[in-house]
C-alpha cells in the first residue's frame, strides 16, 4: 500500500499498458470478455498501486488485504495487473484460455494473487463477507475489497450478502461496483432497472459514495473515504464506460464477450499509442 498518492501520470501510463496487454491477451486467446475488462482497468490499477496492502513476493502474507473479483469474466484486467506487479511472469499472459494454462477464462485459485475462484455471478460478495467476518473474529485489520458488475447485482444473493455484512457491521469490507451500464443482454436499465441504486445500498445498511471510475483522483478520494467508514460496510459505485480506452468499443455491447481479431487489435493498439 502506498504511503502517499502515486503520480497521476504514472497511474495513467500503467492503465494504458494494462489495456494493451488485455487486448493482446484476448486476441491471442481468440475469446474472452473485452468490454468489461477494459472498464475496470483504473479501478484495479488504483487498488494495486495505491490502496491494497499486498506483497507479490509473498502472495499468502497473512496481513494482506484481499481482492475478490466477483465479476470473474473481467479477469484479463486482473491478470494483467497481477503480472505487472510481479505475481507471475508477464509472458504467461499470452497463455490466457489455453489448455493447461493457469489463466483460465474466470479466475481460479492456484494462480498467485487470486483469492477465490469466481465467475458464477453473485457469489463473490458472499465470499468477501466471509473473509471480512473471519478477519473481524480473528482480530485482524485486513480489508476485503470486492469488485462487482452492475448487472451482477440483479442476483438476489448479492443483497442477502449485503444484508449480512451490515448486520455484522463489517467496516473492513468495501464493495466496488463497476457501473458501466451494460450487461450481457443489453443496457442494465432495460434488463432490470437498478435505480434508485445508491439508495438501495443505503437501505441495506451500507455507506455509499459514487465516483468517476476512470478518474484516478476521484477513485482515490472514494477509496480513502471507504477506508475510514466505521460500523458499516462501504460501497463505492464507480461510474465507468464499457470498452473504455478504445473508441469503437466504448459503450458498444457487442464487445461484451467478443475478442478482437487482428484488424481490430491493430486499430485499438494504434489508438492507445496515440493517447
Amino acid at each position: 500500500m502506498a504511503t502517499k498518492r502515486p503520480d497521476i501520470e504514472f497511474l495513467t501510463s500503467k492503465a494504458r499498458q494494462i489495456r494493451k496487454d488485455i487486448l493482446n491477451m484476448l486476441a491471442s486467446a481468440g475469446s474472452g470478455h473485452t468490454g468489461g475488462s477494459l472498464s475496470i482497468v483504473e479501478i484495479l490499477v488504483c487498488l494495486y498501486h495505491y490502496k491494497l496492502r499486498h506483497d507479490p513476493n509473498d502472495a499468502q502474507w497473512t496481513d494482506r488485504d484481499r481482492l475478490i473479483l466477483s465479476k470473474g469474466h473481467g479477469c484479463p484486467a486482473l491478470y494483467a495487473v497481477l503480472a505487472d506487479c510481479g505475481y507471475f511472469p508477464r509472458e504467461e499472459l499470452w497463455t490466457l484460455r489455453k489448455f493447461g494454462s493457469r489463466l483460465q477464462g474466470h479466475p481460479e485459485k492456484g494462480l498467485p494473487g487470486i483469492e477465490a475462484s469466481t465467475g458464477s455471478l453473485g457469489q463473490g460478495i458472499s465470499i468477501a463477507v466471509g473473509m471480512a467476518l473471519s478477519a473481524k473474529l480473528d482480530g485482524r485489520d485486513n480489508k476485503v475489497y470486492c469488485i462487482l458488475g452492475d448487472g451482477e447485482t440483479n442476483e438476489g444473493q448479492v443483497w442477502e450478502a449485503a444484508m449480512t455484512a451490515a448486520h455484522y457491521k463489517l467496516d473492513n469490507l468495501i464493495a466496488i461496483v463497476d457501473h458501466n451500464k451494460f450487461q450481457i443482454d443489453g443496457p442494465v436499465h432495460e434488463v432490470k432497472n437498478l435505480e434508485p441504486y445508491r439508495r438501495k445500498w443505503m437501505a441495506f445498511g451500507w455507506k455509499v459514495k459514487e465516483c468517476d471510475g476512470h478518474d484516478f483522483d476521484s477513485l482515490m478520494d472514494a477509496l480513502d473515504w471507504a477506508e475510514k467508514v466505521k460500523n458499516h460496510p462501504a460501497a463505492v459505485i464507480a461510474h465507468t464506460i464499457k470498452g473504455k480506452g478504445v473508441s469503437f468499443m466504448e459503450n458498444d455491447n457487442r464487445w461484451h464477450g467478443v475478442a478482437p481479431v487482428r484488424e481490430d487489435l491493430e486499430k485499438a493498439l494504434k489508438e492507445l499509442e496515440e493517447e
